[in-house]
């Protein structure tokens, strides 16, 4: 099936004592026990499997082209189970431009525990210079959070089987719709599914896809299942639903980002504009080459520094400045500001989750800002 087919019905079965066409919410938090004892529905506690919990992390599965997916109550849970799953001492090497949350997390609940090195992982001599003996997982993030550096999946891969080493890969920005690390080698996705799965922003998730059934995942899918940091029923139903238009909200998403990226670029108050669709983007041929689509998220830089940036946040009107990305409505956010004092993010720039609004209405409210 193609991609906007398995959007919509990997994730649905038709209820057999109803015959409904959409499966029904079942808010249960434990099921009842055959005659010997045996769960034969192949539920037992919600904890461990849910019926809407397991409609998500099929559709999600398929949408990645994975085996097996795992869903998670956060994106942070999600990247977090990874982490718990490796042995104590275990080395990670991960992006110097990666998603604050995660790398905080790295920074302060598991130091001590784990170590971890911040690096160009597109320098394949910086990359190869700090492979340990004890590196267990390369984690990527392509397009990165915020400067939307773009990583070569293939080529991080290919150093990373050479030492018999994991690659994870934050697969948030791009989604599937625009990227499928899987097929490109990577033995692990993650999303941060309150984003763009989510679409509304009105509700939290994170998940798993594993290229394949191993000891790891295992160890993974433990974490989920003891440490318990899932989706409620509810929030999986709404996950599942909104996927169904993931692949055209998605596309929509894109149209608008390339034009507005090219407005920004025209621009005389923009210094510089982060966006992988544009020919000055410097891994753009490396994104023409792995992505269907060039995502929807900009980062741009103003000139006049920190404080025109945030007078221009300030002045907008249809832009809301907020945290987050991937709903309907545009976001604007000063990225420094939210990653905190040790941030190595310019203080000049702007990080944008372009919206479904009409491009016109977007480009004029921010010429109006900028005025």
């Amino acid at each position: 099936m193609k991609i906007e087919t398995i959007a919509i019905h990997a994730g649905n079965y038709i209820d057999p004592s109803s015959k409904a066409v959409i499966q029904p919410i079942v808010m249960a938090t434990t099921f009842e026990r055959d005659e010997d004892g045996g769960f034969s529905s192949g539920y037992q506690y919600s904890r461990s499997a849910n019926p809407n919990r397991a409609a998500l992390e099929q559709v999600v599965a398929q949408l990645e082209n994975g085996v097996e997916a795992a869903a998670f109550s956060s994106g942070n849970a999600a990247g977090m189970s990874v982490f718990q799953s490796l042995e104590p001492g275990t080395h990670i090497i991960a992006p110097d431009d990666m998603y604050h949350g995660l790398r905080n997390q790295l920074k302060t609940l598991f130091a001590g525990i784990l170590e971890f090195d911040f690096i160009d992982v597109n320098d394949t001599d910086i990359l190869k210079s700090h492979i340990k003996q004890n590196t267990g997982i390369i984690w990527i993030e392509t397009p990165s959070n915020p400067l939307l550096k773009i990583t070569d999946i293939k080529k991080v891969v290919n150093v990373a089987r050479e030492h018999n080493i994991k690659v994870v890969c934050d697969n948030t920005f791009a989604t599937p719709i625009c990227q499928q690390p899987l097929t490109l080698g990577a033995d692990l996705v993650m999303h941060s599914s309150t984003k763009y799965f989510g679409g509304h922003s009105d509700l939290m998730g994170g998940v798993l896809v594993t290229a394949e059934k191993s000891d790891w995942w295992e160890k993974i899918r433990n974490v989920q299942t003891m440490g318990g940091a899932v989706p409620s029923p509810m929030d999986c139903y709404y996950l599942t639903r909104s996927i169904k238009t993931l692949p055209y909200r998605v596309k929509g998403h894109v149209h608008n980002a390339q034009l507005l990226a090219r407005f920004l670029q025209n621009h005389p108050r923009v210094e510089e504009v982060m966006y992988p669709g544009l020919a000055s983007h410097p891994q753009y041929e490396i994104a023409e080459t792995q992505m269907s689509y060039p995502g929807a998220m900009i980062s741009f830089t103003l000139k006049g520094g920190e404080q025109e940036a945030k007078k221009v946040v300030n002045a907008l009107k249809i832009f809301i400045q907020a945290t987050s990305l991937g709903g309907v409505e545009s976001l604007i956010e000063h990225r420094a500001s939210v990653e905190g004092p040790d941030t190595k993010t310019p203080l000049n720039l702007l990080r944008v989750s372009v919206g479904l609004e009409h491009i016109d209405d977007l480009t004029a409210d921010l010429e109006q800002a900028m005025a």
